[in-house]
């Protein structure tokens, strides 16, 4: 416990002053977090970063988390995005060949969609804090009033199992109690931020966000459980990987701008 205290301080410690200050280190650090999540996914399923595979699958998850302006240039290339997606894709594909079956058609599937999961998410936390400190704020105060009730409620009423094949630890009671504390300390401060937009809607649309977040949070311990280990990585010590503190707001953000909140 004294292990994830320090570390969860130190976290935030260095966290805190690039949410506060956006911008460019904002970007390059969501960058960064999701270039180790990436790892945390290649090694999970038994893949190398450092093989052609893990490459063309570091490329194209970049292509997708950097902000749009960034690839502006392949405008003057006379080159799309989804033209560059697919040349990428066709090349893991072709490695299948390269590689006599070593790197098969299965793991093309899961370089790709590895890509897309760490991309997106993170892509959206930059453009989250783009649209300003505020609605950053109130996608983590998504997730942790969530989180934080979840946790809290299922450990001191809860009695039926959510999903035991993948997190036993998980219940009915704790689900329900994290859309709770969502709506109450989500939508509370949502409201008083002065946020634009009908608080009405916004609780609506908060039982679906903290559903989705919890959603997030099961598909990671699936991921882990099926291929055998505790947590995504050891960066964090006591906390595990980058994964492990993101998986919930992987599904929230893209969610946010998708339903128009932000």
């Amino acid at each position: 416990m004294k292990t994830r205290i320090i570390t969860a301080v130190v976290a935030l410690i260095f966290f805190i002053p690039f949410v506060v200050y956006g911008g460019i280190p904002f970007e390059l650090l969501s960058i960064l977090l999701a270039t180790i999540a990436l790892y945390e996914v290649l090694v999970m399923t038994k893949q190398r970063i450092f093989s052609m595979n893990g490459i063309i699958t570091l490329l194209l998850m970049w292509l997708v988390v950097v902000p749009d302006r960034y690839l502006d240039f392949l405008d003057k290339l006379h080159i799309t995005e989804m033209e560059v997606i697919f040349i990428l894709m066709a090349l893991l594909l072709a490695n299948t060949v390269f590689s006599r079956n070593k790197f098969h058609f299965d793991q093309v599937g899961i370089c790709m969609v590895a890509a897309f999961y760490t991309g997106f998410g993170f892509h959206y936390l930059a453009l989250t804090r783009e649209a300003g400190l505020m609605y950053v704020l109130f996608a983590l105060f998504i997730v942790w009033s969530t989180d934080t009730g979840a946790y809290f409620i299922g450990k001191a009423i809860g009695k039926h199992k959510l999903a035991p094949n993948v997190s036993p630890n998980k219940t009915v009671e704790g689900f329900v109690g994290g859309i709770v504390c969502a709506l109450v300390i989500a939508g509370g401060f949502y409201y008083f931020a002065e946020l634009p937009g009908n608080i009405a809607l916004v609780l609506a649309l908060l039982v679906f966000l903290s559903i989705f977040g919890q959603l997030g949070d099961l598909v990671e311990s699936a991921l882990k459980r099926f291929y055998g280990v505790k947590d995504s990585g050891k960066i964090l010590p006591g906390h595990g990987g980058i994964l492990d503190r993101f998986d919930s707001l992987l599904f929230v953000l893209p969610l946010l701008h998708i339903l128009q909140i932000i």
